[in-house]
């Protein structure tokens, strides 16, 4: 029988064929492994985590009185002698608004019969008044007012009489409000109901100031991520996770979104816990080799 001892070089040069074949055999080893896992870019990761949402309902529209009404003499050829409540003023039921003199003599006064915010006065000094022309004065009734305002078809189901309502009026703020009346119909080219919300405030009002409800009609807790985690494309709406140090892309359906975060709907491919590529973008392919990194560890 015949031996041969191997060179030096030649040991060296098996033990390497050795090794590359022992990766072949197991080829997750790598990938699993930390230490030969591959490189990439570093990207700003976060884990899919579990938050709710309120359901916002909105309403725009304007300002309107609720009640308004006319303050007229009862008989015609009065002239006004005596002027005493001008528009803007918040008058008391009975106040005398204004005195008339009659043609025969003497004179008689017009009083407003609700309390209320004068909106509007035609009263003049020597005018004549009539029981059936323009009203001396518009009255709005308690100064209550209501936004009027249109919603969708799809929304106007999600509201109900007495819900609170945050009602945000140009120059004047915030203001609380509560749903009063819904309309039974909607206009069928727009497909769009009227909403009365009601405002409670003490605050002065203009009539047909623009003015915007927001009404919280219930909540959604499921999955959140970032807005800017969401990638919007052809293959439809989609986030990026991190596994195995590498891209992979996530179908998902959104919802409701709150202060920066979108919510997840049931049925999309992700779930609690998934590593989530902070701030998604089109740079990033499947399974391109990227390091994960956190906001902490960025700091």
């Amino acid at each position: 029988m015949t031996y041969f001892t191997a060179s030096a070089p030649s040991r060296k040069w098996l033990a390497a064929v050795a090794g590359l074949l022992s990766l072949a055999a197991s080829p997750t080893l790598a990938a699993d492994d930390p230490e030969v896992a591959p490189k990439g870019a570093a990207v700003t990761v976060l884990k899919a985590a579990k938050s709710c949402f309120a359901n916002i309902v909105e309403v725009s529209g304007t300002i309107i009185p609720r009640e308004e009404t006319q303050v007229r003499p009862e008989r015609m050829g009065l002239k006004v002698s005596e002027v005493l409540a001008d528009a803007g003023d918040t008058v008391t039921a009975g106040q005398v608004l204004a005195r008339l003199t009659l043609p025969e003599g003497g004179s008689v006064t017009v009083q407003t019969p609700v309390a209320g915010l004068v909106s509007a006065s035609t009263a003049a000094v020597g005018a004549v008044a009539s029981g059936k022309g323009e009203a001396l004065f518009s009255v709005i009734a308690r100064s209550e007012f209501d936004l009027v305002g249109l919603v969708p078809t799809r929304d106007i189901g999600k509201l109900a009489v007495n819900q609170a309502a945050r009602i945000k009026i140009i120059g004047v703020g915030e203001v609380d409000g509560k749903v009063r009346r819904l309309s039974t119909t909607v206009q069928p080219d727009s497909q769009l109901g009227q909403a009365f919300i009601g405002i409670t405030t003490n605050r002065r009002l203009l009539v047909n100031s623009s003015a915007r409800a927001l009404i919280t009609t219930g909540q959604s807790c499921g999955l959140s991520v970032p807005l800017t985690a969401i990638l919007y494309g052809s293959a439809g709406t989609v986030v990026q996770v991190v596994r195995r140090a590498r891209v992979e892309t996530r179908r998902v359906e959104t919802g409701l979104m709150s202060g920066g975060q979108v919510e997840i709907r049931e049925g999309s491919q992700l779930v609690e816990g998934d590593i989530v590529v902070a701030r998604a973008g089109a740079l990033l392919r499947e399974g391109d080799p990227v390091r994960a990194v956190t906001a902490a560890d960025v700091k």
